[in-house]
């Protein structure tokens, strides 16, 4: 079975999706599952991204993490272009199957954020005195 045409069951009751040992991901409406991407060695969070069943199956057949580009609306094997290839070390599934965890080993030179860092999460969000939010770089 190729990835092409690997088929995931849909959900089942909810004890069966909670407790139960199939693997039945819940895609939303536009056929995607949010994963976020965190690094094997100190897991640290590296990205946020989405995959559709094509690229959530092509991921599991190569161990190498897929997306689905919103932006560009195409599939996207992550480092095909910048050697940043995200190697699969585990996947999870959170209770209700509708969200992805995968720990990844990243090659290249160890970052993932088309920016140039090692992650994409390099900013954080903090409340000014005047109540507005602005943003503040991060020094994780």
């Amino acid at each position: 079975m190729t990835a092409r045409n690997i088929a995931f069951d849909p959900p089942g009751p909810r004890a069966a999706v909670e407790e139960g040992q199939a693997f039945t991901p819940r895609f939303d409406r536009d056929g995607l599952i949010t994963c976020i991407a965190v690094d094997a060695r100190d897991g640290r969070v590296l990205m946020l991204a989405h995959m559709n069943a094509e690229s959530l199956a092509r991921t599991l057949e190569t161990g190498e993490a897929w997306y689905w580009s919103r932006s560009r609306g195409e599939l996207w094997h992550k480092g095909a272009t910048s050697g940043q290839i995200q190697r699969l070390v585990e996947m999870r599934v959170d209770c209700d199957q509708d969200a992805l965890l995968i720990r990844v080993e990243v090659g290249g030179d160890g970052g993932c954020c088309h920016t140039g860092r090692r992650d994409c999460f390099y900013r954080a969000v903090v409340r000014q005195p005047d109540g507005r939010a602005a943003l503040e770089f991060a020094g994780i």
